[in-house]
């Protein structure tokens, strides 16, 4: 009888998960998740789209990792706890590969995210009473050893990391002022010039928190022609 008890006994490490999972919920991202990408039929689960994100949300703030590989023994070790905290029955097979692939895609699509994106901004600032009224904006380059394709984003370009035979993407971010909330995010190729790119990021935060009254930081590229026009008209 003892030996069957100590073999229905599990040690799991709680960690930082119920803190970080009343942090992914207070945002509202499984909901707000849901509401743009709904769950498809074929998962033979209770977790809907938003829930798996979420977690996995929870395990790269946890554990500082990205990989898709690794969600899955995560889950597997951790599996009483993020029970308990997302309230709904969960299997390590929910976070396979071939399920995230299909998230990514789906979160990858230009609309989607955007949409996204800008509900998700707007339930931080309200929840937080965050103040709107300085964003600063930047680009940055992330050199890579994947292999270049004529239509993909790694591309050789003018490397701010001194690695100009590396392929590179290049990120543009927004952020509140001085806070450092990124309100939007774009990967654009590793060739492309930085000047275009500040028109249309002010447009997508203008989305999020209005338009005018607003003062926009960024490098000297930011003084360009159409820059001036955005200013002027605060479109």
């Amino acid at each position: 009888m003892l030996d069957e008890i100590l073999r229905l006994i599990k040690v799991e490490h709680v960690d930082d998960l119920p803190v970080l999972w009343a942090q992914v919920e207070k945002m509202r991202i499984p909901a707000l998740c849901d509401a743009f990408l709904p769950t498809y039929g074929h998962w033979k689960d209770e977790l809907s789209a938003g829930d798996v994100i979420g977690v996995w949300l929870t395990f790269i703030t946890s554990e500082g990792d990205h990989g898709l590989s690794h969600v899955q023994p995560w889950v597997e070790a951790h599996l009483e706890t993020l029970t308990a905290c997302v309230r709904k029955p969960m299997r390590p097979l929910d976070f396979s590969d071939d399920r995230w692939a299909d998230l990514l895609d789906r979160l990858a699509e230009t609309e989607t995210w955007a949409a996204l994106e800008t509900v998700l901004n707007g339930e931080v600032l309200r929840v937080y009473e965050l103040e709107s009224d300085t964003i600063r904006l930047d680009r940055t380059s992330a050199p890579t050893y994947a292999g270049v394709n004529g239509d993909g984003l790694f591309q050789f370009g003018h490397s701010k990391d001194h690695q100009a035979d590396l392929p590179q993407v290049k990120i543009s971010l927004s952020t509140l002022d001085p806070l450092g909330l990124p309100l939007t995010t774009a990967v654009v190729r590793g060739n492309s010039a930085d000047d275009p790119w500040y028109v249309p990021e002010i447009q997508r935060v203008q989305q999020t928190i209005g338009v005018g009254g607003k003062t926009y930081i960024g490098d000297c590229k930011r003084g360009g022609p159409g820059d001036a026009g955005l200013d002027r008209t605060g479109r």
